[in-house]
């Protein structure tokens, strides 16, 4: 049995949150080394979300799981996308950037991606899985939790935006938590052979 799990990130906060999810596979997780960087040059969140893995897999040599997600618009034809997280260079102005283009627009319409990959030691990608959460963008900011677009990002059949919900609620409905619901069965399945 594979008990270590490499999270193709060097970010402390997404190495803690995915240790959490997969807390019930008893596994050893760490961060990807220090230093080791991966472009992301994928046009979609999957294909990114394998780059990173299979990046860190063929580093560490030992099972990485990496991923990739953002918010996609309607009516920006699926922007900000693959570029999210570098749409602006902080929360706040993101959302500034999101709401000056989305202005007048009747469709605002959007949805979270979380697209995961694990590559095995070698670096081939052995399983992957995406989950979406769709929403609206609101005009205005409600909500002081969540990071990123969560002030915007309303999700009517809850009546709340992602910085509204707490952890739990997140967790369940949230693209992010989706697509983990979708990973663990398969990869304690993977990881057992």
């Amino acid at each position: 049995m594979a008990s270590m799990l490499v999270i193709a990130s060097g970010n402390a906060g997404k190495v803690r949150e995915f240790g959490h999810l997969l807390a019930a596979l008893h596994l050893e997780i760490r961060p990807q080394p220090e230093g080791l960087e991966v472009e992301e040059t994928g046009a979609t969140f999957a294909e990114n979300a394998r780059l990173k893995a299979a990046a860190v897999a063929r580093a560490t040599g030992c099972w990485a799981l990496a991923d990739d997600s953002g918010l996609s618009v309607s009516a920006l034809g699926g922007a900000p996308g693959v570029h999210s997280a570098r749409y602006a260079t902080t929360d706040e102005a993101r959302i500034g950037r999101l709401l000056r283009e989305l202005a007048g627009a009747g469709d605002r319409s959007a949805q979270f991606t979380a697209a995961l990959a694990v590559a095995d030691p070698s670096g081939a990608i052995r399983l992957e899985v995406e989950g979406i959460c769709p929403g609206v963008i609101l005009e205005e900011t409600r909500g002081r939790g969540g990071f990123g677009y969560d002030p915007v990002f309303f999700v009517p059949e809850t009546g709340l935006t992602y910085a509204e919900m707490d952890k739990e609620l997140k967790g369940r409905i949230g693209h992010r938590g989706k697509a983990f619901a979708l990973l663990a069965p398969q990869l304690q399945t993977l990881l057992s052979r």
